[in-house]
């Protein structure tokens, strides 16, 4: 009989100590910061090795290069044109002397380029303007014409001569 006993009240008891264990669903606070431990260091990993910065700056520098690039042949075009020449532009100097700078504030190539050979011109990305396009030309000892852009950057340097 005493075993019986024994065995009802432990069979209570395990009843008891079952019905009181209850189930969490869901993920733990350990598991939660190691997720999100793991997700910063990879953003961070992937911020690096992208570079923004230095895309931008290549980006910018792309596109001065195509600026310099198609001044030069609207340029080149309007002097190809029988009567025409460089002298047109105004007084543009030496490139051992030093550069020009294009815009209305300089030698403006808009009054005899624009719409004809080119449909506008091209400022700096970063530091243009109609006054200062941050593009400069010169004449080399050569008679060829140099078309710099001065502000590049990641010390790149942009210049085109025909």
């Amino acid at each position: 009989m005493y075993y019986l006993y024994i065995k009802s009240v432990y069979k209570f008891i395990i009843n008891i100590m079952v019905r009181d264990q209850r189930k969490y669903e869901g993920f733990s606070l350990i598991e939660i910061l190691v997720v999100v431990a793991l997700i910063i260091i990879l953003a961070t990993i992937t911020l690096v090795a992208i570079n923004p910065g230095k895309n931008f700056r290549d980006t910018r520098n792309a596109q001065r290069s195509a600026d310099v690039t198609q001044i030069l042949n609207a340029v080149t075009q309007y002097t190809s044109e029988e009567g025409n020449s460089i002298a047109a532009f105004g007084a543009i100097t030496n490139c051992t002397v030093g550069n020009s700078s294009i815009g209305t504030d300089g030698i403006d190539l808009s009054a005899v380029l624009v719409d004809e050979f080119i449909v506008a011109i091209p400022m700096d990305p970063s530091v243009g303007t109609d006054e200062v396009t941050g593009y400069e030309i010169c004449v080399t000892d050569g008679g060829r014409v140099q078309i710099e852009a001065p502000n590049a950057e990641n010390e790149k340097e942009i210049v085109v001569k025909r």
